[in-house]
């Protein structure tokens, strides 16, 4: 039986540990908390996501929340005017199916849980470089799904997959109930606000029951690079009602009423997008092998970061498992990792390009799906599948031959 240690418990590591824990393999995950104290905690994320990342919990048999969790049926998009009215406005259905959000602290304890039914080994424990020497000793396959600290600091940033090397928002969570539900198809709600950054909104189940979570991405040094390190959760939950009074009047109106879920349902932060090479090597020369958001870190402006999780942990799945008995050495590390990123290196792109000012093909085209909703189609169903807006979202020459094309 082939051992394999996973470093962390989020939503790769456990993923990855529950999956191989059902073929077999001996599997021990260590964290550095347990799953009441995650569920005490802090939010950690938004994690909206979308079907097909749905579809791999749901074949892992993990889909606990399908009864509870509110759905997610549409994307609506809008552009705020300089006069505070939308200068684009619209939304569509998710074709692939509805997706949701279950906050993390529901659901990593729940899956802390279904590992340890299967026979997994949960410890407890904050692992040191030393500690990892002696865990790649006595295991066949070491992954790393927790890029903090000095193991993070193993995998080298990859200069020449990452666009950015500074934060390129300030970003805020504000977990909500009593926001006015649309009289449409619940949606994640986007807006951009030109020069100023996006908020979006979404439905979710927190500790509480349903909810819904504000997201707010300030462009840094700009009116939204306002979240007051240390706030309370009464002023964090004022911030994010006076930024939506100021620039979007249309979500304000569906906030008068919202309170937060719970004192700790609030989170302020920065991080530069990065990419990092999948392999760590150790002082003694043993290497291992990075996992999800340890080596493809997303900005949250698509609400990719679990979704992509979720398709990597399936892809390096996949490969330990084809991988039988040969030895899971660096040019299999490569490999794996370069399977991955012939599909996330869509999504690092689309997500990079709103990052920055949205250039004029890409305006035409969120334009154009106001008035043809065959576009705004492509559009909502890309969230689930970015590798769909390429060429014809992406590229100008594409963008211009799709615009042709609708407008005949």
């Amino acid at each position: 039986m082939r051992k394999i240690t996973i470093i962390g418990a989020g939503q790769s590591g456990l993923l990855m540990g529950i999956g191989l824990k059902k073929q077999g393999y001996d599997v021990t995950i260590i964290t550095n908390k347990t799953g009441e104290e995650v569920y005490n905690g802090s939010i950690l994320s938004s994690q909206a996501m979308f079907n097909d990342s749905l579809q791999i919990e749901r074949d892992f048999g993990l889909d606990f929340w399908k009864d509870d969790c509110p759905p997610i049926h549409n994307i609506s998009l809008t552009i705020a005017a300089p006069d505070g009215t939308k200068a684009v406005d619209w939304d569509a259905n998710l074709t692939s199916g509805p997706a949701n959000s279950v906050d993390q602290r529901v659901k990593m304890p729940r899956w802390m849980n279904e590992f340890e039914r299967l026979g997994g080994k949960l410890v407890i424990n904050e692992v040191t470089l030393d500690d990892l020497e002696d865990i790649a000793a006595a295991n066949d396959l070491v992954m790393v799904a927790s890029g903090k600290g000095d193991i993070g600091k193993l995998f080298e940033r990859d200069a020449e997959k990452s666009t950015f090397d500074k934060p390129m928002r300030a970003l805020a969570l504000t977990y909500v109930t009593g926001m006015t539900p649309r009289p449409e198809n619940s949606a994640v709600c986007f807006n951009i606000i030109p020069g100023i950054g996006e908020f979006f909104s979404f439905p979710a189940l927190t500790t509480t029951g349903a909810c819904d979570i504000m997201v707010f991405e300030g462009i840094p040094g700009g009116e939204m690079d306002c979240w007051a390190r240390g706030a309370s959760p009464k002023e964090h939950l004022e911030m994010s009602k006076d930024i939506l009074k100021k620039y979007l009047p249309w979500e304000a109106e569906r906030c008068h009423d919202i309170k937060m879920t719970d004192d700790n349902g609030k989170l302020a932060g920065r991080f530069p997008p990065t990419i990092r090479n999948p392999i760590g090597r150790l002082p003694s020369g043993k290497v291992i092998l990075g996992l999800a958001d340890s080596i493809c870190l997303n900005d949250p402006i698509t609400g990719q970061g679990s979704n992509n999780a979720t398709k990597c942990t399936k892809i390096f799945y996949d490969s330990i498992l084809k991988r039988t008995e040969q030895p899971f050495d660096e040019g299999w590390m490569q490999q794996t990792f370069d399977e991955f990123w012939d599909y996330a290196k869509y999504v690092v792109a689309w997500t990079n390009a709103f990052l920055l000012p949205p250039p004029e093909h890409v305006l035409q085209i969120l334009a154009a799906a106001a008035s043809h909703a065959g576009t705004a189609q492509k559009i909502a169903d890309g969230f689930n599948d970015p590798r769909d807006f390429f060429p014809w979202f992406m590229q100008p020459d594409a963008a211009a031959d799709y615009l042709k094309k609708i407008n005949t």
